[in-house]
């Protein structure tokens, strides 16, 4: 039996607009990153292992990341954007528990903002990095099959079917970090970064399920408190412009 569509009620992004926000993004990134000459650019392909989810992938060249302005020789402000194709992420505050993803997979619009603390030698650089970030998630699905196990192993069942109506919210949390760059010239680098990253967001759920074991029911259930868990491991392989 085909699943509903679920609804949406915060905000519906279609593809085509999505690539045109993220364009005029890019052109506004670049115009910033062009005014501060103090501050290195980095275009990146980000990789993220949530907890309890599955291995995720950039969407390229939708990762830019480095964007901001030295306050001083060792301190800095940065920002950027990361673009997610998410094949999996976890539910959480539900009455049940899984370490199997319930979401996705879906489209992530990563943001972060953080201070950073330099250290510079001649042809290498080390950064020490944390902050916080936001995440927005869309053309999102629910992965019914695991789900449909959660619910028999949470009602003891040997069947279940469910239907899930969800409430989307973006997201928000903090992060922590390193990166290391190696300068191949004084203007181009080569940057591998990890971080990691806590955050959730608000993903109501209501709907029904239907099972059983000898004779079939349907419960109706109501979970307002449940949340999107943004918990894992990002890592990053990039190349840095640099205006020295």
């Amino acid at each position: 039996m085909a699943k509903p569509i679920s609804k949406n009620y915060f905000l519906i992004i279609t593809r085509d607009k999505m690539k045109k926000i993220l364009f005029v993004s890019v052109l506004l990134a670049m115009g910033i990153s062009h005014g501060v000459t103090a501050q290195e650019v980095g275009l990146s392909f980000s990789y993220f292992i949530p907890r309890n989810g599955y291995f995720s992938t950039p969407i390229s060249p939708f990762s830019i990341r480095g964007i901001g302005v030295n306050l001083n020789k060792y301190i800095a402000l940065e920002t950027g954007a990361s673009l997610y194709r998410m094949s999996g992420l976890n539910i959480m505050d539900l009455p049940f528990d899984t370490k199997d993803a319930l979401l996705g997979p879906n489209f992530t619009l990563f943001v972060p903002a953080e201070l950073v603390f330099q250290l510079k030698g001649q042809n290498v650089e080390f950064d020490i990095k944390g902050g916080g970030f936001a995440f927005y998630g869309f053309d999102n699905k629910m992965n019914y099959g695991n789900l449909d196990r959660a619910i028999r192993q949470y009602e003891n069942w040997s069947v279940a079917n469910s239907t899930v109506v969800y409430d989307n919210h973006p997201g928000f949390g903090y992060h922590f970090g390193a990166e290391v760059t190696f300068y191949v010239t004084r203007q181009l680098g080569i940057s591998i970064e990890t971080n990691y990253l806590m955050g959730k967001a608000k993903f109501p759920l209501t709907g029904t399920y239907s099972g059983g074991t000898n004779s079939i029911e349907t419960v109706s259930f109501d979970y307002p408190d449940a949340k999107v868990d943004f918990t894992g491991l990002e890592f990053s392989i990039g190349v840095i412009f640099s205006g020295k």
